[in-house]
């Protein structure tokens, strides 16, 4: 078998099903390979957009997202969404043609060290050097990214590697995702559990990869079983979140704040006194030591215990824990009120047909709930913050922790093929719907439908709003755009296309495109606001 043959094979093996790729010479013989595997291929239009699908579809259905790449310039251009990745916890496998190692040193064709390169935006970077090795070593790549706090790997797979055959090895392979068996130990469960016993007014905080979206049974037996409120945060906007509501309100109400895979970042005002008071105790658990240490920084004696152990294993064995929690009930209640609050600060206003993000997002919310099974994917910018604060649908992704701005388009094509059956809907501005563009191109000859939405208001509003905010409206520079047709650009590209300026037309657009049954862009020009902040008085 060659080296393609066996790391393929492993793949197989893993339970991988989709790959999400962009072809090039040194991975031409895993194309091959993957025939009559049945792991499915889509061909992407960038490399970045193929790691930015993979992404997504881990985070719904669960598997290992990989993407495959060509070496060198590929490469590169799959670098940025690593970093997104990481952000969202999202267990990825970043697999890349590489220079042969007989010709090491030598000037080879795109020759770099992709290991060196990568190494910093991920959980793991390696280079396969003998095909006697393929099998293990992507297995155990795929085992790191599920494993503790998932994330993204890199495996550089040089081309010699690749064509090189080998007798299959007969070997076991091992690709669940491991923890130390021994943590939590019962002292820190019991710890833990009587702290939250003695607390009037506690608060679980979980991190991405224990979300609504992805942890859901998880989430609500935890709560029901401590009789806490418990919040996911995975916008880079932390306690300023709108889709969160006043949540600096619920956790200034609170007595005891437990971090169950949440980093204490800047996301949380890196714990100050400022924001939560000297007299409020922390508790932090997390898979990485560095986590562990970061709170011990930010919180100083305010962190009462710190546990280096997987999250979601503590939240099971909290769940399952004997004994009856205090009732809470009343303070679960008033944190879920506080966390729904949408007052902003500064209501949008508009005349009868102007449009603005919030008009826009109701029109949206409409089509969602006339629908039997949703998925909102939402980028991040000024609208798409209006969008995580004002639409619900039954799944979301969104830009995460990372605060990336444009892979949502590419988020849409990849939930379409992990949701066959629902309606995806991605919001996302004007500015950041260019990074991907031509994944439109990819939609439509997959045969992938899904309804875009861009809140036109012809600039880069979140660097125009910092320019107006810092600098005064006679100091704009470099933020503007123009009035472009994207959705005469999709219907080009073979999709369906949308335009609105009319508050009275929005409706009916969004239902074509709906019921389209093609990729569909809705262009609607709206009013430019500041993202949403939700009012705490």
């Amino acid at each position: 078998m060659r080296g393609a043959d066996l790391l393929v094979q492993t793949l197989v093996k893993a339970g991988v099903s989709r790959i999400f790729t962009l072809s090039g010479n040194q991975i031409m013989p895993v194309y091959d390979a993957l025939i009559d595997t049945g792991i499915a291929i889509v061909h992407t239009r960038h490399e970045a957009s193929a790691v930015f699908m993979a992404d997504c579809w881990a985070q719904l259905t669960g598997e290992i997202g990989v993407a495959l790449v060509t070496a060198a310039p590929g490469f590169g251009n799959a670098l940025g969404p690593l970093y997104t990745a990481t952000g969202s916890e999202s267990p990825v496998l970043l697999l890349s043609g590489d220079a042969p190692v007989s010709q090491d040193g030598r000037g080879a064709f795109q020759e770099l060290d992709q290991v060196a390169v990568s190494a910093p935006l991920t959980k793991l970077a390696s280079r396969l050097t003998s095909v006697e090795n393929v099998a293990v070593e992507t297995a155990n790549a795929i085992r790191v990214a599920r494993s503790d706090r998932p994330g993204p790997v890199h495996l550089a797979l040089p081309f010699d590697v690749l064509k090189a055959t080998v007798n299959a090895p007969d070997v076991e392979l091992d690709f669940s995702a491991q923890s130390d068996p021994s943590l939590p130990g019962q002292a820190e469960l019991a710890a833990i559990t009587d702290a939250f016993a003695a607390a009037a007014a506690p608060v679980v905080l979980t991190g991405p990869a224990l979300n609504r979206t992805r942890a859901t049974d998880q989430l609500e037996a935890l709560e029901k079983a401590l009789s806490v409120p418990v919040i996911a945060m995975e916008s880079p906007r932390g306690l300023n979140d709108p889709s969160l509501g006043a949540i600096a309100q619920v956790l200034a109400k609170s007595d005891l704040i437990l971090c169950l895979g949440k980093r204490v970042d800047f996301t949380l005002s890196f714990g100050s006194d400022e924001k939560f008071g000297p007299q409020r105790k922390w508790i932090v658990v997390d898979a990485e030591q560095s986590a562990c240490e970061m709170a011990s920084r930010n919180l100083a004696d305010k962190l009462i215990r710190a546990v280096q152990a997987e999250p979601g294993a503590v939240a099971k064995a909290l769940s399952t824990a004997p004994g009856t929690p205090p009732d809470r009930s009343s303070w679960i209640d008033a944190a879920k009120k506080l966390i729904r609050v949408r007052s902003y600060t500064a209501p949008p206003t508009s005349a009868d047909k102007e449009i603005t993000s919030l008009t826009l997002c109701a029109a949206v919310q409409r089509q969602i709930e006339s629908t039997p099974q949703s998925v909102l994917i939402c980028d991040g910018g000024e609208f798409g913050q209006w969008a995580q604060a004002a639409l619900e649908a039954d799944e979301r992704v969104i830009n995460g922790t990372a605060g990336a701005i444009g892979g949502v388009l590419c988020y849409a094509l990849a939930a379409r093929c992990a949701r066959p059956d629902a309606v995806i809907f991605a919001l996302m501005g004007d500015g950041t719907v260019g990074f991907q563009f031509a994944e439109f191109e990819t939609a439509v000859r997959e045969k992938l439908p899904f309804v875009v939405v861009i809140g036109n208001d012809r600039c880069w509003n979140a660097e125009h709003q910092i320019q107006l905010r810092d600098y005064g409206p006679e100091r704009l520079i470099g933020c503007q755009l123009s009035d472009a047709r994207y959705d005469l650009a999709v219907v080009g590209l073979g999709g369906h296309g949308e335009y609105v300026t009319d508050l009275n037309e929005l409706d009916d657009a969004l239902s074509r495109a709906l019921h389209s049954g093609l990729p569909a862009c809705v262009n609607v020009r709206i009013k430019g606001l500041p993202a949403p902040t939700v009012s705490t008085k």
